[in-house]
């Protein structure tokens, strides 16, 4: 399983970028699917998978092989 910082530096990749902070999360925005979406914001974590498929789903990056 990735860690949320691997995660965060294959959305940069992508274009996606981070609009704001919160408590546990960080709210990114992705340009690919226009939408608004929640990352974790401690990035030595381990993601997991579900959430992993829900952020590249809302974030329009598919997973890599």
């Amino acid at each position: 399983m990735p860690k949320f910082a691997e995660l965060k530096r294959e959305l940069r990749k992508a274009g996606c970028y981070k609009e704001s902070e919160g408590g546990n999360h960080e709210w990114w925005f992705s340009p690919i699917t226009n939408e608004r979406f929640q990352v974790g914001r401690h990035d030595r974590e381990e993601v997991k998978k579900g959430t992993e498929i829900e952020i590249r789903k809302k974030a329009g990056v598919p997973k890599r092989r």
